[in-house]
């Protein structure tokens, strides 16, 4: 054990003047293996998480459910009111998510230029303010407007949050994080649904129909959460007011000796660039690309699928719950197990191949409204494998690109190009193609399946760049080993670093 703590200690480089250790700030104990376990660490991250994550999942359970209870506002009546046709309604989620695209990268500049304190509490009251709107207009172009104008205003927070919680944790601690923060998604849809069933029921009351409540009660509900999140959203470790100056020493030095996370790097066009010309970059956008398609269709086109089926409105909306429910589940068990066992990419592909066995069920039942029930079996299967295999896809580039600046854009493109799948994916549950919606489920079966292409090749990438980098006679395989002046530890110089190991 002695051996571990000195080693641990010069990886850390966190020898001091006065002849004290890590050992003074960390407790330390053995596994039966040996290896070090830092039990106050363990408090720490703990702490960590009580502090900085029930918030997030709070703003992105908001975001999520403000972006897609406009499925639930259907089924109250907002077609017929705003004299919306079919096509009509499929163009107003197009528009939310062309608004999301476009604005994804320039907000996570903006949130790197500013802070999260500011940037994310105030993304969040925008947003609430323009869901809000949604309930009180009147026609079909204003409708159009406030959703194109939700999709800028959400459009900065997901990302915002993956690159701002790689600057609190190391990388393998990321993944459950995401997933968790991710998780809000589906309980945004269990709570949708919920929601819609009660607020529906409001209809009448001030002369305002009940989709009119849904959209103005959530809405305003986000702007109040908004005005408190200027309180409990804090920056970065060196100035978060709720660690002692030891906490924060110690958050700091096991970032320094993960990753860049605590590097001094103001933004630069540079590292946008750099992000721009690497491939990984780009098929980490793919991975999600192939996910955003049957993930936004199900969230938003799920209570007009089971209402199709045959029940009322009203069933609808409750029935929209268990799937949902299933999907959170699923999602947090496979985060954990994945992060345990170091790997993301075949917990992704069997995620995507179980969203593939749904939508299966879901085409070759060809009397759904005869049927019902194998139908409704089929959502189960698709959302129990569309959350979690886009949670961890999510989680990739967070522990993957290196460079402050880099991995923000990367969180950010990630989004943009995957959010394109969901451009498409608005457009293809036709009205027309109801109750059997085979465009809509073949499509997003076919993206699935196009999932596992994506993800095994990127798989096969990652492995092979650190199978060529462990195989660069010079440099030794663990950062530990690179020793600078005064026998410090010389900083990764990004991901392109021959220390640097992917994560797969």
């Amino acid at each position: 054990m002695v051996n571990s703590v000195e080693k641990r200690n010069e990886i850390l480089d966190l020898n001091r003047a006065d002849g004290s250790t890590i050992e003074d700030d960390v407790e330390l104990d053995s596994t039966d293996d040996g290896s070090v376990v830092g039990i106050k660490e363990k408090k720490l991250l703990r702490k960590l998480d009580v502090h900085l994550l029930p918030g997030l999942v709070i703003l992105y359970l908001l975001s999520f459910l403000d972006r897609s209870n406009v499925a639930n506002a259907r089924l109250e009546g907002l077609t017929d009111d705003l004299h919306m046709t079919g096509n009509q309604y499929l163009t107003s989620l197009t528009l939310y998510f062309v608004g999301y695209v476009l604005f994804e990268i320039p907000c996570n500049i903006v949130l790197k230029l500013t802070t999260p304190k500011i940037w994310l509490p105030t993304l969040t009251l925008v947003w609430g303010i323009v869901s809000t709107l949604m309930g009180l207009t009147q026609n079909l172009v204003g409708f159009f407007l406030v959703r194109f104008f939700l999709g800028v205003t959400e459009s900065g927070l997901f990302p915002g949050v993956v690159f701002y919680l790689s600057m609190w944790y190391k990388r393998e601690e990321r993944v459950y994080r995401v997933a968790l923060f991710f998780s809000a998604a589906s309980l945004a849809g269990a709570f949708g649904g919920i929601l819609a069933f009660g607020i529906g029921k409001m209809a009448g009351v001030a002369d305002l129909k009940g989709w009119r409540w849904i959209f103005i009660i959530e809405g305003l509900v986000t702007v109040v959460v908004s005005l408190f999140a200027y309180f409990f959203i804090v920056n970065y470790p060196s100035t978060a007011s709720f660690l002692t100056q030891k906490e924060r020493s110690i958050v700091e030095n096991r970032l320094a000796a993960d990753s860049d996370a605590m590097a001094p790097e103001p933004f630069n066009w540079q590292s946008v660039s750099k992000c721009l010309k690497d491939p990984k970059c780009w098929l980490y956008g793919l991975a999600f690309h192939t996910l955003s398609l049957p993930l936004y269709t199900l969230s938003l086109f799920l209570p007009t699928i089971i209402k199709d089926l045959g029940f009322t409105a009203a069933n609808a909306q409750l029935l929209s719950v268990p799937p949902y429910a299933l999907a959170t589940i699923l999602t947090l068990l496979t985060a954990i197990i994945s992060q345990n066992l170091r790997l993301r990419a075949p917990f992704i592909i069997g995620s995507s191949l179980l969203g593939v066995i749904g939508y299966a069920i879901l085409i070759s039942n060809t009397n759904p409204t005869e049927r019902p029930g194998v139908s409704y079996v089929g959502t189960f299967f698709a959302a129990g494998g569309i959350y979690p295999a886009t949670a961890l896809a999510l989680s990739w580039p967070a522990m993957n690109v290196a460079g402050q600046t880099k991995r923000a854009t990367a969180c950010a493109m990630q989004i943009s190009v995957g959010n394109l799948g969901a451009v498409i994916g608005t457009q293809v549950y036709r009205p027309d193609t109801s109750p059997r919606y085979l465009v809509g489920h073949g499509l997003a079966m076919g993206y699935l399946a196009a999932n596992v292409v994506v993800v095994s090749i990127l798989w096969v990438v990652l492995k092979r760049e650190n199978t060529r980098r462990d195989g660069v006679a010079e440099v030794t395989s663990g950062i530990e080993d690179s020793k600078g002046k005064g026998g410090k530890v010389d900083p990764l110089q990004g991901d392109g670093d021959p220390r640097w190991r992917f994560h797969l």
